[in-house]
């Protein structure tokens, strides 16, 4: 198991921008491709962005493309997600989590992934 913590959550316009961090003190990510979920009030988890371990692979759902970016910096032990023209739609407690060993970025498969962080709200006001 990999602790991880995400932190940048917070309430935003409609319009505005956030960016989330999720990072480790205790264990190496970068050996690990990641991904970004979200989960809204009486909604199923899903996969809105995952990166591969070196970052040179991403894929994002058809709903946040254009508007949110994923991104790594592996000597700081941290992914982000860049979320720009935040619309009400985006209001969900966001979580990110460690793909298990054979992950294909892009693959939306909830089970594919094995270690979560705490989540982190984020509210977008209309």
């Amino acid at each position: 198991q990999v602790h991880l913590v995400e932190s940048g959550g917070g309430l935003v316009q409609a319009g505005g921008s956030l960016r989330l961090s999720c990072s480790s003190s205790r264990d190496p990510m970068s050996v690990y491709d990641m991904g970004w979920f979200r989960q809204a009030p009486g909604k199923e988890r899903e996969l809105v962005a995952s990166i591969n371990w070196s970052g040179s692979a991403t894929d994002l759902e058809d709903s946040v493309k254009g508007r949110f970016t994923i991104s790594r910096d592996n000597a700081r032990n941290a992914v982000n997600l860049q979320m720009d023209s935040l619309k009400p739609d985006d209001t969900a407690v966001y979580y990110c989590a460690t793909a298990r060993l054979g992950y294909v970025c892009g693959d939306r498969i909830i089970n594919d992934f094995g270690s979560w962080g705490q989540g982190t709200q984020v509210t977008v006001s209309s």
